[in-house]
């Protein structure tokens, strides 16, 4: 059976018609800047930021990348995760390694005080992630995350 393509949908096409809180990036903003101010404080209570903590958080689950994937996991600007990665290797939470067949190339660690520190933060971000999903469902939570999944395919830049 032959099937067209489905056609674009026509949103509409101004800010003032859509109304911020009919707008989906607008409501991204507002909740991780919730999220990441809920967590601030805390953080700072031990010594770390917010892309100290994003950058343990995504080593803690895959360790060994590259800085460029750290950078688009870490959703960090190239400069200000080299200055966060330059301050947690001084810690001695990460360690930067050569690549093996490219030594232009740095992949980033997570050392054992690394992944200890992580451990202590998880709770604050695990707690904040749950009041976040207060009431929704796992059904809801399903076909949330493959709407952004499908969303990020939508606009990604890169392969990851």
């Amino acid at each position: 059976m032959d099937q067209k393509p489905l056609e674009k949908r026509q949103r509409i096409s101004t800010l003032g018609q859509i109304g911020l809180q009919q707008f989906a990036p607008y409501l991204m903003n507002r909740i991780m800047g919730r999220y990441n101010a809920t967590l601030r404080d805390d953080f700072r209570k031990q010594g770390l930021t917010i892309p100290q903590v994003r950058t343990l958080a995504v080593l803690s689950v895959t360790d060994g990348v590259t800085v460029n994937d750290l950078s688009v996991y870490t959703v960090i600007e190239q400069s200000t995760l080299s200055r966060t990665l330059d301050t947690l290797e001084g810690q001695g939470l990460v360690r930067r390694e050569q690549g093996v067949t490219d030594s232009r190339i740095r992949h980033v660690f997570l050392t054992d005080e690394g992944r200890a520190l992580f451990t202590r933060a998880w709770p604050a971000m695990h707690d904040a992630f749950e009041a976040m999903f207060d009431g929704v469902d796992d059904a809801e939570y399903a076909a949330l995350i493959a709407i952004l999944q499908k969303m990020l395919k939508n606009i990604r830049k890169h392969d990851i």
